[in-house]
């Protein structure tokens, strides 16, 4: 029996968008899905009740972050992730190779794997496929990562070419090594750069080696919208239509929306949490700092069309106070906020491919946000 099961309920006659529902061990999220980030196994400032109010439906975890603090073994002990953090919905772990190539300068690169120095201490440790599915194995999560390359932007096309063949090679590794097929997903990445015939052979080298799911990864690194929305495109095409399709790193409203338009399940980022913890919001307006003196003696709500804790019981003027206080409450009210906001967002591209609507939505949106202005 495969860990995971992905069921197509509707695809918007409009735009071609998925509706689906995906059950794994630990429950059933519908997609399409953004993922809050809980980087140490909790999303920053939430408990795991605030998040099921706000209806998160699965979190992704950092395999390179819980593998340096507090150690694979430790949670492994505490029962997996599940246990550990005490969270019963499903989990997501990324392989720990976004972070191994972008939080360490001092690295190597070989056919075996990764040499790098640890962000925290400067300690030395290698990474290689193997080593990243054995601490996901532990870890417990529903859904674990092929280890791949990440490659910054831009970059060469002969430099990208060889890193997707390598990414390839160390997708076979990983579903060697890994030991709980039946229990946990194993989702291959698919890379290329922002080159259209790597981004296919890539796709092409990954479906071939079989997963329960694929993943685009090595979008949203400082390209333009429109070039990140063709790489997409590029490449669904050679995705299979039965299994999960997952967009990593991606989380802003317009970026979610252009996803989804394009066939993607799931997505993934840090935005909601970092710009609350920094006093901006999300609002179906646009983008806030409530930070900002003008919000001093507003004693409106965040924002009036929003259904969230934050929004049903405070103002702007008592948020923006506890912020420029350093209360721990304002961010967690900014933060609950965001990921709340996003949650809607997603709630709104189901219903709109449900009424074969997604474009019509786009568009009413993306007027409302500020996008077109």
């Amino acid at each position: 029996m495969a860990p995971i099961t992905f069921e197509l309920i509707k695809t918007c006659k409009q735009t071609g968008a998925r509706l689906g529902r995906l059950h794994t061990p630990h429950g059933v999220f519908e997609t399409p899905a953004f993922m809050p980030v809980g980087t140490q196994a909790t999303v920053k400032g939430m408990s795991p009740a605030e998040l099921k109010e706000i209806e998160v439906g699965i979190i992704l975890s950092n395999t390179y972050h819980l593998y340096m603090r507090p150690g694979h073994k430790i949670v492994e002990e505490a029962g997996g992730l599940h246990g550990f953090m005490g969270w019963d919905r499903p989990i997501l772990t990324d392989s720990g190779g976004f972070q191994v190539f972008s939080l360490s300068d001092l690295r190597d690169i070989h056919e075996d794997g990764v040499t790098f120095r640890s962000h925290i201490d400067g300690s030395r440790h290698f990474f290689t496929p193997e080593k990243s599915i054995e601490v996901q194995n532990s870890l417990g999560a529903d859904i674990i990562m092929a280890f791949d390359e990440c490659v910054p932007y831009p970059a060469e096309y002969d430099y990208v070419k060889k890193s997707i063949e390598r990414t390839a090679r160390w997708a076979i590794r990983c579903k060697s090594a890994h030991r709980f097929p039946e229990k946990q997903a194993l989702f291959g990445i698919v890379q290329g750069g922002m080159y259209k015939d790597l981004r296919k052979e890539s796709a092409r080298q990954i479906v071939e080696i079989g997963f329960d799911g694929y993943a685009i990864g090595g979008l949203s690194v400082g390209e333009p919208a429109e070039l990140m929305c063709e790489m997409i495109e590029n490449t669904v095409e050679d995705l299979p239509g039965d299994k999960p399709r997952y967009l990593m790193g991606v989380g802003s409203p317009d970026y979610l929306v252009e996803g989804a338009i394009r066939g993607i399940d799931m997505f993934d980022c840090v935005l909601p949490t970092r710009i609350g913890r920094n006093g901006t919001v999300m609002t179906s307006r646009g983008r806030i700092i409530i930070r900002d003196a003008k919000y001093a003696k507003d004693f409106g709500r965040l924002d009036p069309e929003c259904d969230c804790y934050t929004c049903r019981n405070f103002t702007r003027a008592y948020i923006r106070h506890l912020l420029k206080a350093g209360e721990i409450l304002g961010v967690r009210l900014t933060t609950w906020h965001n990921i709340r906001f996003l949650i809607n967002l997603m709630k709104g591209i189901r219903q709109a491919i449900i009424e074969d609507r997604l474009a019509d939505f786009r568009r009413e949106f993306f007027e409302s946000y500020g996008y077109l202005n």
